[in-house]
Order: structure tokens, then sequence, then C-alpha cells
């Protein structure tokens, strides 16, 4: 653990109300093989010296993998999840408000003198932070900002040069500290509220492509999140993989799936079972989403397909299964 006497610029930047992160390993993480490739050679990439982009669908663990890369750094982290609204100020600092000063020269009792002065306060923000002490930067969906905000990230990321605002009337340029390092994640373009991201700022860092995680994975983190049973665990998440292979580019559900539905099981103290209503119920209602439409002769059969994959690996049944016509 980081403490303030080992860094002591922690508590400059407390006093100026920018939070700090000093991550901790989760005890609720779950570290496959998997899992451990993917964050092994993550963190080998940011040790050598390059940013790591995190970049998949939705429910792929983007953020945790980030978050979990960034803790294994050691390092203190600044976090910033993107926004269309921002501009490059917003990333690196600007003035804010106004600092007063008076000075009342009284040195001859019958004359006194009064000097005020009023002057801008430039504020860093958590890039211009991250880069000044050696932090760990996570910019969490940094594509929901528009391009032209995130061109400061160029020179920081190849000449390791934060370029200042003039209007900060100090030096025009801020050397990175060796010790920072740069972590994104990114959505799809086709999502909603995502901007293309500059080929310049892609070339410069090492994009790990995300897909849903294995199996295994996913059995593992059900079971862990959830408390239920390894079985119980095995047959939520075999029921969630055989109905996303019906979803729109084969992206929902996710994990997150599996999770809610074991949850509110174990909550329900419902059982994982074909006969059991609640469990029924929960399924149709975590599963029931709108990037799945199954129609027969006009009429959504999503329910009907439901109860039907239930009961298949409720029953560990092989028999094959028609799988109605998808549009």
């Amino acid at each position: 653990m980081i403490t303030h006497a080992e860094m002591p610029e922690l508590q400059q930047i407390k006093d100026r109300n920018l939070t700090v992160l000093k991550l901790e390993q989760r005890s609720d993480f779950v570290e496959t093989q998997h899992v451990k490739k993917i964050a092994e050679r993550a963190v080998s990439y940011l040790k050598v010296g390059y940013p790591v982009h995190f970049s998949g669908p939705a429910g792929t663990g983007k953020t945790t993998f980030a978050m979990h890369a960034a803790q294994s750094l050691g390092r203190p982290v600044m976090l910033l999840h993107g926004d269309d609204e921002y501009g490059s100020s917003d990333l690196v600092g600007a003035d804010y408000g106004y600092r007063k000063s008076k000075v009342i020269d009284n040195y001859i009792s019958s004359v006194m003198k009064t000097e005020e002065n009023m002057m801008s306060q430039w504020v860093d923000n958590r890039l211009t932070t991250a880069c000044k002490y050696g932090f760990t930067l996570v910019y969490d969906e940094f594509t929901r900002s528009r391009p032209e905000a995130n061109n400061v990230l160029l020179t920081i990321l190849e000449e390791k040069l934060l370029e200042m605002p003039k209007s900060r009337g100090e030096e025009p340029y801020i050397q990175v500290h060796p010790k920072f390092s740069a972590i994104f994640t990114s959505n799809p373009e086709e999502y909603a509220g995502v901007h293309k991201s500059q080929d310049a700022l892609m070339d410069r860092m090492i994009t790990v492509k995300m897909d849903h995680l294995d199996r295994d994975t996913e059995i593992s983190i059900t079971e862990t999140k959830s408390g239920l049973s390894h079985k119980d665990a095995k047959i939520i998440v075999d029921i969630v993989r055989d109905f996303r292979q019906l979803g729109v580019d084969n992206h929902r559900p996710t994990i997150r799936a599996c999770i809610m539905i074991g949850k509110i099981t174990a909550y329900s103290n419902a059982r994982v079972k074909s006969d059991d209503p609640v469990f029924r119920e929960i399924c149709v209602d975590v599963l029931n989403t709108d990037t799945i439409k199954i129609m027969k002769g006009g009429r959504a059969l999503t329910k009907e397909y439901i109860y039907d994959v239930i009961e298949k690996y409720c029953k560990n049944t092989k028999k094959e299964r028609s799988i109605p016509t998808t549009r």
C-alpha cells in the first residue's frame, strides 16, 4: 500500500481536491489462466513503456482488466471517463477563478497606500497531474471524448512531453515523469456516442482486442460473485452462452447476465431447476433483451426459447433442438 509518507505529492493533490486512487487487489477478483495471460501481456507492455488499449464490446471486462493492470503497477491511479463535452482543458487544466492579493502600506502614519492585484489561478487537471507525478492514467471509454480533446495525448505518448497552454504563464512543456503509464478502454465505433479516434493516437498504443471470456472463466466468475455452487453456476453460464449465439453479432447477453441471474437466484433462495418458477422468471427477465427477436409465424417466441434452453441444461440432455428463425 502507498502511504503519504512514501509519496508526499499525494498530500499536495489532496489539497487541490483531485481524487487519487490507491488500488488494492479485490477479494472477489477471479484470475483463471485465461485472465492471467491477458493481464500479464498488458502489464508487460506497460512496463516496457507502451500505453495499453483494451478494445471490445460492452461486458467483456475491459474496465476490470484496466484497473487490474493499473493495480499491478503499484502506482497511484488517476481515473478519467470519456465525455463528449470534454475539451483539452478538461484533461490538462485551466484557469479557475481568481486570486486576490491586497497590500497595505502604513509606513508613514499620515499616509496609507493600498495596492490590490487580481490574477487568474491555474489548476491542473487529471492528465497533467498523472504526467507530473508519474501516476497511472486509466482513461475509460476514451473515444467518447472528441478526437480534438484527445490531441494532447499525442506528444505525451510519443515525445513524453505535455504541451501546456500559454495562459499558464510558466514553461510551455512539462516533461512526463518516467513512471507515468496510460491505460485506455473503448467500445466499438458503432456504439452510440462513440467517436472514431485519430490514427496517429491509435498508432501510439498497443490494442488488446477483448471478447467474451472463456467458459471456465465465466463459470468461476458467476460462482464467486453469486455464492452459488459450481454446478449451479455452470448451468447458468451454459444457458446464457447458448442464448448468446442468437444475439446481434453474438455480443449480448454478456457475463453480466450470468452474474445477475446468479445473484438474484441466490438472494431469492430459488433452485437452479427447470421446474422452479422463480428461476425461470429470473432468466426470462434478464435474458429477454431487445437485441434478440425470435419469431415464428409473426409471433415472438423468446420466452418459449428461454424455457427450452433452461430445460436442456438443467436436465443435461443432448437431444437436438430446432432453433426458430431469428430476425
